[in-house]
């Protein structure tokens, strides 16, 4: 059937910077990744999910990316196929170190003093990961090795995946990190170089974050340590009791508890209630371990869990009795060793039930979730803080967890949804996620609703899925999810002020693709809730930016919405619905039809003013094969 060319509009909110990095992307695509024998001239970046004036969270750190950067090395990407490397690099694409003497040098834009490095290396026979060294210099000057690591990474075949090597490789990336011991001055030159490959067989570098990081926050007056109870800042003897009576301790007397600096291994719990638990700061205070006899035993802090609340496995006595309440923590980094998921062992960072209560400036890494929370319980904040590498969720508010928020808080490399909430058998009511950065979780979401009321996204980045997810998800699904519980999609929703960067993705249960921003309403209809998504902007979707699917989804309202750049369509109606849309524009469309839609009537699409870029054809839409993905 014919079909008219779609008019283009104008971009109602896109920053300049953002409008360059994106008209930078077809140049990229069209050039192939090659090596030359001297370093080829910086390639323009991906737009960064920091460039986005106003929104997402503010870092300590500046980012700089491997393919921009000079190198001597492979430019690969970008590509978005599920299993390759360089769809799971920051912008896609990253650069491979494989031959003695490669090297990516980055040159400093402000002072710093330490560095985190995203990199891949390969795995081993056993899929347990390799540890190999990149050599580190500053304009020349040796700076040392820093050691790169694939054992937390390296999953094969489908959920709930193994560590075994075979098909489905995925989740390549890592972070390390490492304080350089001066201070360097912005326009220094940092190198990191492949020593040899008998070494180092090969390294693909996603990303550097250069930080100037601040000295160590001193004891608090008053306070309780906890070397004072022997906990060992050298790492070499189990510190758990030592934290545990330290914290207790610390609620007896109502002092605060100062973990000073050092790497204290911890194999299990320490359970806090009414307290103050403090580091001299993330990069100073670590807490790490896992126990040698019981692996479901990790470093974590956790509230004490409520009577009949979320989590029905085994609640020892000392962790029973919740939530805890008045709790703080605040200042340091749990360094965890969790190289696989299990769903069931209860191997987070923070955990349990935790009311009233703090999580501040925290690093989390290599844990099985971030914050896994588990109600009832209400008003906690984690703020602040950067969650990387988990092998599933960043946060899970599960359960009966009400008036509770993520904050100003850089999620990066989850093995499942970013941030999430799940109303499974109780309500999650009057939450939200605000000012965050959630980016490459390597399945999933990187924020999802799945049901709830009265609930809120707001002023953040999102985005760059791997498969099965988009950046932004509301969904009457998962099990405990349905409106005879009270716990589907209910009050208003608010999803207002975020941008979705390179979302959406395929699913490899269905034969089509997700979209950026996608409803879901397998369960039960969506239909008791007003779904209100506000100035937004969706830029350079992997499909469709906007997708309905799975039963019926009424009652949302789309207002101020910039579509720019997309794999395929502006709408992906699937199933039936009804939604109102006003002043949504798009342009740079991937397909030549704008809307997919087989459904006729049965999608009750209400326009109001000022759309331009994907309405001129309506009513009349594309029902047709699935056209490939235009990069």
């Amino acid at each position: 059937m014919p079909r008219r060319a779609q008019l283009r509009s104008p971009h109602a909110r896109l920053t300049a910077a953002v409008l360059a990095c994106l008209a930078s992307l077809a140049t990229l695509a069209a050039a192939p990744p090659g090596r030359a024998a001297e370093p080829p001239p910086a390639a323009p970046a991906a737009l960064s999910p920091f460039a986005v004036e106003g929104r997402g969270a503010r870092v300590p750190f500046t980012e700089l990316e491997a393919e921009s950067a000079a190198t001597s090395g492979e430019v690969i990407g970008p590509d978005r196929t599920y299993t390759t490397l360089p769809s799971e690099a920051s912008g896609r694409s990253a650069v491979r170190l494989d031959a003695a003497g490669e090297y990516v040098e980055f040159t400093l834009t402000a002072e710093a003093n330490a560095v985190s490095v995203r990199a891949a290396l390969p795995d081993n026979a056993a899929g347990t990961g390799i540890t190999a060294p990149v050599a580190l210099s500053a304009d020349g000057e040796s700076l040392g090795e820093l050691d790169l690591t694939s054992k937390y990474g390296w999953f094969y075949g489908s959920y709930p995946f193994t560590n075994t090597p075979g098909d489905k490789p995925h989740h390549f990336y890592d972070e390390q990190r490492l304080r350089f011991g001066r201070t360097l001055a912005a326009g220094t030159t940092v190198r990191l170089t492949l020593p040899s490959t008998e070494r180092t067989p090969w390294a693909v570098i996603d990303l550097a974050d250069f930080e100037k990081v601040a000295a160590p926050v001193a004891q608090p007056a008053g306070a309780l340590a906890v070397t004072d109870f022997g906990a060992d800042p050298s790492g070499a003897q189990d510190s758990t009791a030592a934290f545990q009576e330290a914290v207790d301790a610390g609620a007896a007397q109502g002092k605060e508890v100062y973990i000073p600096e050092g790497r204290f291994t911890l194999t299990d719990h320490v359970v806090v209630d009414r307290v103050t638990l403090r580091g001299a700061g993330p990069w100073y205070s670590e807490l790490t371990g896992r126990s040698g006899s019981d692996p479901r035993r990790a470093a974590g802090i956790y509230g004490k869990y409520a009577a009949g609340g979320g989590y029905q496995g085994e609640i020892r006595p000392h962790e029973a009795g919740g939530p805890s309440t008045g709790v703080t923590l605040k200042d340091f980094a749990i360094l965890g060793e969790i190289t696989e998921r299990v769903d069931e062992d209860q191997v987070n960072g923070i955990g349990g039930a935790l009311s009233e209560s703090t999580a501040d400036n925290l690093w989390i890494q290599h844990t099985k979730v971030g914050a896994w929370m588990d109600g009832p319980m209400d008003r906690f904040t984690l703020k602040n803080s950067r969650i990387l590498d988990q092998s599933a969720d960043g946060v899970n508010f599960h359960w009966g967890v009400t008036n509770s928020s993520v904050e100003n808080t850089f999620v990066r490399n989850t093995g499942d949804d970013g941030l999430a909430m799940w109303a499974d058998t109780e309500a999650n009511t009057g939450n939200s996620f605000s000012g965050n950065t959630v980016v490459l979780p390597i399945l999933a979401n990187a924020v999802a609703l799945y049901g709830g009321t009265d609930l809120s996204v707001t002023d953040s980045v999102l985005g760059e899925n791997l498969t099965n997810g988009g950046g932004l998800h509301v969904g009457n699904r998962y099990p405990g999810v349905s409106p005879g519980q009270g716990t589907d999609v209910r009050g208003t929703f608010t999803l207002a002020r975020n941008t979705l960067l390179r979302a959406g993705n395929t699913d490899y249960g269905w034969p089509f693709p997700i979209g950026a921003l996608w409803f879901d309403a397998r369960n039960s209809p969506i239909d008791q809730a007003s779904v209100e998504v506000r100035d937004t902007e969706i830029l350079d979707s992997s499909y469709a930016a906007v997708q309905f699917v799975s039963g019926t989804t009424k009652g949302v309202s789309f207002e101020d919405v910039s579509i720019e750049k997309t794999g395929t369509f502006a709408l992906q109606l699937n199933d039936p619905g009804a939604a109102s849309f006003t002043r949504v524009t798009a342009r740079d469309l991937g397909f030549t039809e704008p809307v997919y839609s087989c459904l006729g009537s049965q999608f009750a699409l209400t326009e109001g003013e000022g759309n331009s870029g994907w309405n001129e054809q309506l009513p009349e839409t594309y029902c047709g094969e699935w056209p490939d993905r235009q990069d």
